[in-house]
Parts: C-alpha cells; structure tokens; sequence
C-alpha cells in the first residue's frame, strides 16, 4: 500500500498542499489499492476511475481536500449522470441529473470522487447483502459482514482504499458499520446536512447524511464542508459555535456521562462484546476526569417504539418503490423487491394515511420524553453501538423474515431510537473480540451539540489511538 494512503484526509490535503504529493500521485495510488482489494471486498459498485483522473485537471486549488480521493455511498449522495442504484436491480444504474448539495459541496472542497459504495436494497437493514450486487465482506474478516446500510463504505475506508467516504443513518446505518469496521462514524443532528434538492428529509426526517472516517479530525473537518442550511429545507439544526475541525483539541471540560451495558427494553438481550465495550469506555472517560454513572433515559426502554420506528420506515420505503414506478413508467412488481422489502412495502400499503400520522405523532412525543434527560443535567450518554456481537455474512437470512427481522431489531436497539429524536451520535472504535473484530461504543448528545462529540471523542483518540490493522 502507498504510504499515503495510510494518512487520513486532513494529512492527505496536508501533504498536497505541501508539494509532498500530487493529486494524481495519491489518485492512482487510490485507484489502486481499490483494484487490488475490491475483488475480495466488493466494496465498490460504480468505479469511475477515467472520469476521477479528468477532473484532476479542474481541481478547485485552494480548497481545503483539494486532491483528496473520496467514494460515495450509492444510496442519497446524487451525482449528476453517474449511475446510481441505491442497492437495487430495480433502478436498473438509473443516472441523475443533477448533483445533490452534499455533492456539489464535496467537489467545491476539492475532493476527488471515484466511485460509488456498495449498499442493501434501498439501505433497509443492517448487513450489506443486496442481491443486485453482492455481499460486501468485512476487511478484519471476509465472512463477516462489515455492516450496512453503508457497508461498502466503511469496508473501503477499513482497507485503505480511501481515507473517508460518504454515508447515511436512518437507523444506525452510519455507526453500525463503524462499529463492525472500526472506524469514526458519526450520525449528525437532524437538518445538519441537506438533502436536497431531491428530498426534504429521509424516512421522514429519520435519515442523515454523513462519514465513516478512521479520525476524529476527518470526521469532522468533513462535516464542516457539506454542513449548512439550504433554501427549502425542513429543518435547521442549531448553529455550532464555530468549525468543528476546531473542536478536535478543545478540553471537553468534566462531563455527566451516563451509560448502559444492557437495554432498557426486555426484549433485547444482553450481548456480551458490546457490554464490555462500554463497561471499557466508561471506565475510560472516568480516568479522563468525567462524572461516569449507569443509567440512561427512561423512555428508551419503551417497549412501543419499535412498532412506531419500523411501521415508518415501512412507509417510506413504500413511497420510494412507488416513485420509481413512475420514474420508469410502469409499477414495481413484489416479485422484484428482495423478500425482506417485499414484505414492508405490502405491510405499509395496508396501512392509512391517518395510522402514518399516529405514528410520526407518537415518534414526537418519544423525542420529547428523550430529550428531558439530557435537559435534566446529563451531557452524554455512552451505549453500544450495535447491540449484537459481530455477525457473520448470511446471519440476516433472506429467506426467513421473522428471524431477520427479529435480529435486526436486537441490532438496531441502541441506534434507532437516535435516529427518531434526531440527536448527534458517534461511534468509536474502542474494543475487540478475541477473534480480532472491531467493536464501537457509541455516544450521544443532545439535539446540536455535535461539538462536544467531536471534543471528547478527540480527547478519547489522544489517550487511546485508533489501530487500522485491516490496511495492507
């Protein structure tokens, strides 16, 4: 592996800006290391490789990832006629027209996009499996899943094939396979990042934009690029007090931290891995100086959210596979869908209009009853961020719906909920198996405060550095 693909982005646009490296130099270096890899990962499902080293010529110089490889997600992050599937054979590599925000402010940075990751069918679970495209292997071990919805993502980041990628939480789909990749994933407050123009929200205002990084510096001198309202929008998240690239070496100060090793919710048992993981961290942040107690917000042990939660997602998805019926002209058939979307859409197609709004209405009071805890005094809350160990590919069958579904909601326990308040949350790579596979901790902020995320993860990284050993 080039020794600059070992740097992370902000290095990698240091070293540039240095003269210590070109942006072909590191693209090529980039490309290659995707050629040699991505045959046993298949992290990358639309390589633009051609186009990428045409663009080098056009850079926008003085910007600040001027050069800097990047790869995006292949479900949100629209690029203007490049093809984009969204994990499905049903858009059949339908191109867009126009570059999403996101994207344009990525190409004003300067970044160097080569591709798109691989994602399950329209990102509706936790393994990346889709049927269209094959599964994407975890770079720690091939028969592992390395997480999904943005699992091509963080594989490629995990191998070294790019220093950060782009991504998206509508349930955890950021910090899961941060987690199962060991990698920085941070899932910003809801309106921090556009969806635009193409939607308002996502999975009604569910979904975020973000990264999986393997530093808490990219994460966020990332963020801080594709950050900021825009005309239209739905939301706006409260203004930071200033770059959160800033933020990365500033004294979080002593902080009230609670934490859980179990979830609150009887359903969900105890996984052994994840509870170490935060049994670790909190010991941890206790040597760091910080207030450390268990407990957690009483409202995340209610046993209704997950009915809410997923009868929602259900919708969305439904509208979704609608809208490319009329985008292609002619309605999507079940026989189409992978069985597990098969089997949402027609369960939220049985469903009202009003029974929608019920459940938005239920999802608002949850949000209210979060966001007390953090109003009582607490300023983060330290959980897993996957509530399951490791898992191997295949461990979400496709053929047996009550046993994913049932897994998938033990998974997502500690993610979901997040996703509904629309609260930051950031998983850190802080533990292993003793088979080697990463495990993340995740903690939470309230509603804006992605600045002192990014200062006690930094200060967590200081004291306990990240290892990488999936690059080779």
């Amino acid at each position: 592996m080039h020794d600059a693909l070992r740097l992370d982005a902000v290095g990698q646009a240091g070293a540039i800006r240095n003269g210590e490296l070109s942006p072909r130099e590191l693209a090529e270096a980039a490309i290659a290391a995707i050629e040699a890899r991505d045959g046993e990962l298949n992290a990358v499902v639309f390589p633009r490789f051609e186009r990428a080293l045409a663009e080098l010529d056009r850079l926008p110089r003085e910007a600040p990832f001027a050069g800097v490889p990047i790869l995006l997600k292949d479900l949100g992050w629209r690029q203007a006629g490049e093809p984009y599937a969204a994990g499905s054979a049903v858009r059949d590599g339908v191109a867009d027209a126009a570059d999403g925000y996101g994207v344009t402010r990525l190409r004003e940075a300067g970044f160097v996009i080569l591709g798109r990751t691989n994602t399950p069918e329209f990102g509706s679970t936790i393994t990346t499996e889709p049927a269209a495209f094959g599964p994407t292997r975890n770079p720690y071990d091939p028969a592992y899943s390395a997480g999904g919805s943005s699992g091509g993502s963080a594989a490629a980041v995990a191998a070294g094939m790019v220093a950060l990628a782009t991504a998206s939480d509508g349930g955890g789909s950021i910090r899961i396979p941060a987690s199962l990749c060991g990698l920085v994933g941070l899932k910003p407050s809801r309106g921090r990042v556009s969806l635009g123009p193409a939607l308002g929200e996502g999975w009604s205002g569910f979904s975020c934009p973000g990264f999986v990084t393997r530093t808490v510096r990219d994460t966020a001198a990332a963020l801080d690029v594709v950050a900021g309202l825009h005309a239209g929008d739905p939301y706006d998240a409260p203004a930071l007090p200033g770059p959160l690239a800033a933020e990365a070496g500033r004294d979080p100060g002593r902080l009230r931290v609670g934490y859980l090793t179990a979830h609150p919710r009887a359903d969900v048992p105890e996984a052994a891995e994840p509870a170490a993981a935060v049994a670790a961290a909190a010991a941890l942040l206790e040597s760091l100086g910080h207030d450390v107690t268990p407990g957690g917000p009483e409202a995340l042990g209610d046993p209704d959210f997950p009915a809410h939660f997923g009868a929602i997602v259900a919708e969305n998805l439904a509208a979704t596979v609608d809208g490319l019926g009329e985008l292609r002209g002619k309605p999507v058939e079940p026989e189409e869908l992978e069985p597990r979307n098969a089997a949402m859409v027609t369960a939220a197609r049985s469903r009202s209009a009003a029974q929608h709004i019920r459940a938005t209405q239920w999802t608002d009071a949850f949000r209210r009853r979060m966001a007390a805890w953090w109003s009582a005094g607490h300023d983060l809350l330290l959980m897993p961020s996957l509530g399951v160990a490791p898992f191997p590919l295949g461990w979400i069958p496709a053929d047996d719906l009550t046993l994913a579904l049932g897994r998938t909601a033990h998974a997502v326990a500690f993610t979901s909920p997040i996703n509904a308040t629309g609260q930051p949350a950031i998983s850190l790579p802080l533990h292993r198996t003793v088979a080697g596979l990463p495990v993340g901790v995740q903690l939470v902020a309230a509603y804006g405060r992605e600045d002192l995320l990014v200062r006690v993860a930094a200060q967590i990284e200081r004291v306990q550095p990240f290892a990488h050993d999936a690059m080779r």
